[in-house]
């Protein structure tokens, strides 16, 4: 057994990707409900330095048409500096013939790297691809953000899960999920982890309102509101990594039990 192995000879050298508040702005069936767009979401360029389980919510289903696609890592060169291209390459890759989607914040999230606000807008591109990307990759606010989210491994979403069987897409509740997210990425760049918190507890209860199964579903084994109320309400904040479970993102200073961090992709 080789103990100096790289773990990216195992998974990938593909990034990996985390999606904070404002997740489902990047669908158009949401944004274009948006009564004051653009509406945002934050993701973050994580390295990959570990497996994550599948069906979380954390683009996995991308990354693997990436691995595929790119023989393993991202393109470098000249291809590489025109990161939209490459979002709208993979975008395509994955989704040509999908009657839904997956929205491009998973293929930002992976090529991208830092902390990024995706701004959404359904007059741009019927909000297929966001008018504008704000990417934040200062080394200590990377360093800071790996401190207080923790990451707690929960449960997969179930085989046949589907979080979209109820939506009441009301234009106030989703206004409210796009000032979410830019009140994420405002928190991260200020070091603001009260501020963060928030912003991750008034994501879900956007979801709540808005797609309801993202919490509620027959098929969910475990009590998905009564975990998410027990760190939200012993910590700063909580979300889940994906609609019907997934990791728990917790906001704390303080150690939270069975919680891991991860790395920030600066470069």
């Amino acid at each position: 057994m080789d103990a100096a192995r790289d773990i990216s000879e195992i998974i990938g050298w593909i990034p990996q990707r985390l999606a904070l508040a404002g997740g489902w702005i990047d669908q158009p069936f949401m944004s274009r409900h948006d009564p004051q767009p653009p509406g945002s979401m934050v993701v973050v360029g994580v390295e990959p330095t570990m497996p994550f389980m599948d069906r979380c919510g954390l683009a996995s289903s991308t990354r693997k048409v990436a691995l595929r696609i790119w023989n393993g890592r991202l393109p470098e060169g000249e291809r590489a500096r025109d990161r939209m291209a490459l979002v709208r390459e993979l975008y395509w890759a994955e989704n040509t013939g999908k009657p839904e989607p997956s929205g491009s914040q998973d293929m930002i999230g992976l090529i991208y790297p830092g902390v990024c606000r995706l701004d959404y807008d359904y007059a741009h591109e019927g909000g297929v691809f966001p008018r504008h990307v704000e990417c934040h990759t200062d080394p200590a606010t990377a360093r800071w953000l790996e401190q207080v989210i923790h990451i707690v491994a929960i449960v997969s979403r179930p085989e046949g899960y589907s979080p979209l069987g109820e939506k009441h897409l009301e234009p106030a509740w989703v206004r409210r999920l796009g000032h979410a997210g830019k009140a994420c990425f405002d928190a991260i760049v200020a070091h603001d982890a009260r501020g963060l918190g928030e912003s991750l507890n008034e994501n879900m209860r956007c979801w709540g309102a808005l797609v309801p199964h993202a919490l509620y579903h027959p098929t969910m084994e475990k009590d998905m509101p009564a975990i998410l109320d027990y760190y939200q309400g012993r910590y700063l904040g909580a979300m889940w990594s994906g609609c019907g479970g997934g990791y728990l993102y917790v906001v704390s200073e303080e150690p939270v039990p069975g919680g891991f961090h991860v790395t920030v992709r600066t470069a």
